[in-house]
C-alpha cells in the first residue's frame, strides 16, 4: 500500500548578495589589498569620506587620511600580527569630515593575501541625539527665566528710573552725575530683558517649504557688504538637496549668527568662511514630545579657518551667558539652538585649531 499523502514542494531560498548586505549596514566598511590600495567600499563608507566608489576603489589609503593617522597604524599591526585589533573613540580626519571620531575595527581577510577589512564606526550618532536634549533643554530654561526677568525686573527698573528723573530735577551737577548713571543702568539692564525675551516668544512657526540656497545666499551677501567684508567666502553646495520645511525668517537669523560667528572667529588676515550644503542618510530621531522618527538627511555646515574652540567651552558652547566676547552677552548661539530645534532639527559643533564647524542637520520637506 502505498502513501498517497502529498509532499510539499520546497521553494529554493535565493541568496542574498553579498554587495547588498554590505551596503545595507549603516558602518563604513572597505577592504584594503596587500599594497593598501582599496578594493572594495560599501555606501556608508563613501558618505564618510565624502567621495563616490569609483573615486575610492584603487585609491592609496594613505592617501585620505593623514600620515600620522591612527588608522594607518591599525592596518599596520594586523598586518604584521595577522590579528583583529580594535581601537574605540579614535579622531579621524580626512579631507570632507575634519577630526570625526570613530571605533576602528581592522582584521585580515581570509583566504587572501595580505587583504584587511576596516570597520569604521561613527560615533556621531549618540552624541547628537544627547546634544539635541541638552540644547532644548538650556533653550527650555531661558525661555521660563526669560518670562519671569520680562514681568518681575521690567517693572521696578521703570521705577527705578522715573524716582532718578524726579530727583535730578532738584540735584546739584554732581548729583546729576549720579542719577544719569541710574538712568543709564537701568536702560541697559532692560536691553538685556528685551533681548532675553525672544526666547519666552511663543509664536508658531508658519511652515513652508524653504530653499535653503536661498537662505545661505541672503546671508552670504550681508556678511560680504557689512560686517564680513575682511573675510573670503567659499561655497560648496549639493544643488540636488531637497527644500526643508520651517520659517525662511528664522532660519536665516540662525545662519547668520553663525556666519557673524564665524567672521569673528576668523583671522584678520587670510581670513576665510566656507558654507557646505549636503544630502546625508542621516540619523532617525524621535523629538522629545513626540512619537514619530525624524529623518534629518539635509546637512548645512559654517566652516571658518579660525582658532577654534577652547575645550572647556566645548560641552556648554549653546548654554545661556556662555561667550568668549568681552561684551557679548551669551544669547546668540542659545537662541541658534532654540530655533534649530523647533525647526525639528539638531546643531554640533566640531573645533580644532584652523578648523570650527558649526553642523546643523534640518528635516525635508514630505510632499
Amino acid at each position: 500500500m502505498t502513501d498517497a499523502t502529498p509532499q510539499k514542494k520546497k521553494v529554493p531560498v535565493q541568496p542574498v548578495s553579498q554587495d547588498v548586505i554590505l551596503n545595507s549596514l549603516p558602518d563604513s566598511i572597505l577592504v584594503v589589498d596587500k599594497n593598501n590600495r582599496i578594493s572594495f567600499v560599501n555606501m556608508a563608507c563613501e558618505s564618510l569620506f565624502y567621495r563616490g566608489a569609483k573615486a575610492l576603489i584603487g585609491k592609496d589609503i594613505g592617501k585620505l587620511v593623514p600620515f600620522d593617522s591612527p588608522l594607518l597604524s591599525l592596518i599596520a599591526q594586523v598586518r604584521q600580527n595577522r590579528l583583529i585589533i580594535s581601537e574605540y573613540d579614535v579622531p579621524l580626519s580626512n579631507m570632507g569630515n575634519l577630526h570625526q571620531r570613530v571605533d576602528i575595527h581592522v582584521s585580515p581577510i581570509l583566504d587572501e593575501d595580505g587583504s584587511l577589512l576596516v570597520q569604521l564606526q561613527e560615533r556621531g550618532i549618540a552624541h547628537k541625539i544627547n546634544q539635541q536634549l541638552s540644547h532644548r533643554g538650556a533653550a527650555r530654561s531661558v525661555s521660563g527665566m526669560a518670562a519671569v526677568l520680562a514681568h518681575e525686573i521690567k517693572n521696578p527698573l521703570s521705577g527705578i528710573r522715573g524716582s532718578a528723573q524726579l530727583l535730578e530735577l532738584d540735584a546739584t551737577e554732581d548729583e546729576k552725575a549720579l542719577t544719569r548713571l541710574i538712568c543709564e543702568e537701568t536702560d541697559r539692564i532692560c536691553a538685556l530683558v528685551d533681548r532675553m525675551e525672544v526666547f519666552s516668544a511663543r509664536k508658531p512657526i508658519d511652515p513652508e517649504e524653504v530653499n535653503i540656497h536661498s537662505v545661505l545666499e541672503h546671508v552670504r551677501k550681508l556678511a560680504e557688504n557689512g560686517f564680513g567684508k575682511h573675510v573670503k567666502f567659499y561655497e560648496k553646495y549639493d544643488p540636488s538637496i531637497p527644500p526643508t520645511i520651517g520659517d525662511k525668517g528664522q532660519l536665516i537669523q540662525v545662519f547668520l549668527n553663525l556666519v557673524k560667528n564665524a567672521v569673528e572667529a576668523a583671522p584678520k588676515v587670510s581670513g576665510e568662511v566656507t558654507l557646505t550644503t549636503a544630502y546625508r542618510h542621516g540619523v532617525r530621531v524621535i523629538i522629545p514630545g513626540g512619537h514619530e522618527r525624524i529623518h534629518l538627511p539635509l546637512e548645512v555646515c559654517v566652516i571658518d579657518n579660525g582658532p577654534g574652540v577652547s575645550e572647556d567651552l566645548k560641552p556648554h558652547l549653546f548654554d545661556p551667558f556662555v561667550t568668549t566676547k568681552t561684551n557679548g552677552t551669551g544669547l546668540g548661539l542659545a537662541l541658534v539652538a532654540k530655533i534649530v530645534g523647533e525647526h525639528g532639527g539638531i546643531i554640533e559643533c566640531n573645533s580644532e585649531p584652523g578648523k570650527t564647524i558649526f553642523r546643523v542637520m534640518l528635516p525635508v520637506a514630505s510632499s
